[in-house]
């Protein structure tokens, strides 16, 4: 299935293997599956005075004048007429050459948008070719194809006319869905469906095409979808098909510490605790992704989910993005476990060697029961004596590697540990039918009660003085305040310059506050020591960058200013905003802005106004980005759509869910067919 290139190119220079390389394209099937991005409709001609204006159209005529003009620039203009009326053509940027092709008395035909211009009617950098009188029109709508420097879309429509126009390739068109699937779902035939978006006939809607709502587009999609849905969950089973430690539910602990806290579970906390519990006492590894909006109370489930490790024999294991985020989790998690008898221990990359080599040997001989973390877990000299379940906080910032390799640690004698991974960004409906389809998912819908909601405030840069005297109001009332310094991912020297800038200046302000600041290039011991005078009340103000974005809790914390707010992402402002309502008294988050807005700040910043629900904040998130940002790291190992939009296309998606476990079932030599058709050498990609 997996043919060379065509004659054409493999008798062409390596420089074209290298452009149709950079395209994605190694093999004929690559080629046929180069779709158009657009169409032009060069099967009609118009008058020139008919035309119609702010539309593609098509009209020929003969230059009656050529010129280069400076007016304000360089810039060549020519006149060109027929029967009914003249035309101006002009070019901003033009070789040499295009002054003596377009000479007066050659006709041309020109292709693109008639605008009202300084000359009149005209039009500006059209499509244009030198064509003889009553020369044919084309009988198919022009398809435009995505292409690279020095790679003609002449060259790409040749190459992909040769193999559709050979019948000894017609393999690479034949069906991999069966009969009754096509006519459940209404599909047209994969063979008709290229070939008429490679050469789609003049009387197809140039517009269905356009937009991609054609019955031709609409297989292509259902079946791009479908191979992700296959993958997926082919890799799922394979999973399952592994061993775990069976770790039964046996609640002892459990029981002790529901006990000792002050406050009851939320409905939503005791039904993802139970599925999660069921999940780690089966003999196949769980692979569950728990998701809950900002302070849902996440950690208490995944105290729950260590606690049945830990009861059954086993080592629990968790690994957060941030050095400040993970030894949040080791002093929460260790005044709760300590009352219990469990030990708990810390390893950071920061950690002095003796203290380091303490965890290290805590951890071989099982001493330690619970292991918290960053990403040095899952360096080589971490040994575990017997790893039952890894819990990754924030999952969407490791790479698929770091996932597999702290995972690998707990594999002995065929056996690998469950898996939870938690994610504070809401991940939309579509998104996780689609790119999670691979995992299970339990989510908490509800905040616990009694939290306070929190009132979002737009304010430009020029009313500082305002957000000064509320910063004022609320520490001399006893309140504490964030001060978040702006995002500046060109370099983090320019945001740490900012953060201390930022520091010395409200200290100056507010002489009789207790300043802190605290960023990424503070040591563990250094940012420690702030966080905990912040949490006792003996700093007032902090001033810190976004490493404070997920997990730091301050129940006294009630305002919040967060600096060039326009400059941060929907999910990063929705997480921040999170670290204040955490108490009981109402809070305010002020997200100041510098004008002027681009559109997508102004969308961002209207859309984080207005919603508080971190779903609905992330479903219109993915409208405005696209889904790659959403997956992180993960999108190294998952196939990125193509041709499907996860909110056009959410019906075929649900119908792709469906079709994909009966294929599995049914029918999985055309599943595999199915596969390596969309995917080829991409399958291999989803182990964690």
């Amino acid at each position: 299935m997996d043919a060379g290139l065509p004659v054409v190119t493999m008798t062409a220079s390596t420089h074209m293997q290298e452009k149709l390389s950079c395209l994605g394209i190694r093999n004929e099937l690559d080629l046929i599956l180069h779709l158009p991005i657009r169409y032009e409709d060069e099967t009609h001609l118009f008058p020139i005075s008919d035309a119609p204006q702010g539309q593609v159209v098509q009209v020929e005529g003969v230059i009656i004048h050529n010129e280069v003009v400076i007016r304000p620039r360089r810039q060549l203009v020519c006149q060109v007429e027929d029967r009914s009326g003249i035309l101006v053509m002009r070019f901003l940027n033009f070789y040499g050459s295009q002054i003596k092709t377009y000479a007066v008395g050659k006709r041309v035909r020109l292709l693109g948008e008639i605008r009202s211009g300084f000359f009149g009617a005209e039009m500006v950098h059209p499509k244009c070719r030198i064509v003889r009188e009553s020369e044919s029109l084309a009988d198919t709508l022009t398809p435009v194809y995505p292409t690279t420097a020095g790679l003609t879309q002449k060259i790409l429509s040749k190459l992909i006319g040769q193999i559709l126009q050979d019948a000894q390739r017609k393999q690479h068109l034949t069906e991999t869905l069966p009969e009754q699937i096509i006519k459940k779902y209404r599909l047209a035939s994969f063979q008709a469906s290229v070939l008429c978006l490679h050469n789609p006939p003049s009387d197809v809607s140039i517009d269905a095409l356009q937009t991609r709502t054609h019955p031709a587009w609409q297989r292509i999609k259902f079946d791009e979808l479908l191979a992700q849905q296959l993958s997926m969950r082919l890799h799922y089973r394979q999973r399952r098909s592994h061993s775990a430690p069976v770790l039964p539910q046996k609640n002892q602990l459990a029981k002790k510490f529901l006990q000792q806290l002050a406050f009851k579970l939320t409905a939503a906390q005791i039904k993802v605790s139970a599925e999660i519990s069921r999940d780690l006492a089966a003999v196949h590894p769980m692979q569950r992704l728990l998701q809950g909006d900002v302070g849902s109370g996440k950690t208490i489930v995944a105290a729950l989910a260590a606690l049945q490790a830990i009861e059954s024999g086993f080592q629990a294991a968790i690994m957060a993005p941030t050095e400040i985020l993970a030894e949040q989790h080791f002093q929460k998690l260790s005044a709760w476990f300590e009352l219990l008898g469990i030990r708990v221990v810390w390893l950071s990359g920061s950690q002095k060697k003796k203290q380091r080599q303490a965890a290290l040997d805590d951890i071989a001989l099982g001493n330690a029961q619970l292991a918290v973390g960053t990403h040095a877990l899952f360096q080589e000299q971490v040994i575990f004596h017997q790893l039952g379940l890894v819990i990754i906080d924030e999952q969407h910032r490791f790479g698929v590697h770091q996932r597999l390799a702290l995972r690998m640690k707990g594999a002995q004698a065929n056996m690998v540990p469950h898996q939870l991974m938690m994610s504070a960004t809401p991940i939309p409906r579509t998104l996780s039918m689609s790119y999670f389809a691979d995992l299970d998912v339990s989510i908490i819908d509800e905040l616990p009660p009694g939290r306070a909601p929190i009132v979002t405030k737009l304010i430009a840069e020029n009313r500082r003085n305002e957000i000064i005297a509320r910063i004022q109001h609320a520490c001399h009332q006893g309140k504490q305040v964030y001060w978040v310094c702006p995002l500046i991912e060109e370099s983090e020297t320019l945001q740490l310059k900012t953060a201390m800038e930022a520091h010395d200046s409200l200290s100056r302000i507010f002489p009789d506050l207790n300043v802190g600041l605290v960023h990424g290039r503070l040591s563990t011991q250094e940012k420690t020591e702030v966080m905990t005078s912040f949490k006792r009340g003996t700093i007032q103000l902090l001033v810190a960058t976004t490493v404070i974005e997920v997990g730091v809790d301050v129940p006294n914390a009630s305002l919040m200013v967060i600096e060039n707010a326009e400059r941060m992402g929907l999910s990063q402002l929705h997480q921040l905003r999170g670290r204040v309502g955490r108490g009981s008294e109402a809070s305010i988050c002020i997200l100041m802005f510098q004008q002027p807005l681009s559109d997508i700040a102004r969308q961002r910043l209207k859309i984080i106004f207005e919603q508080s629900d971190g779903f609905e904040i992330a479903r219109r998130d993915l409208q405005l980005r696209g889904p790659g940002e959403f997956l992180g790291a993960r999108q190294s190992g998952v196939p990125m759509l193509r041709f499907a939009d996860l909110e056009q296309d959410g019906q075929l998606l649900t119908a792709a869910q469906s079709v994909a476990d009966e294929m599995l079932n049914e029918y999985p030599d055309l599943a595999q067919r199915h596969i390596q058709r969309w995917l080829g050498e991409k399958t291999e990609y989803l182990r964690v």
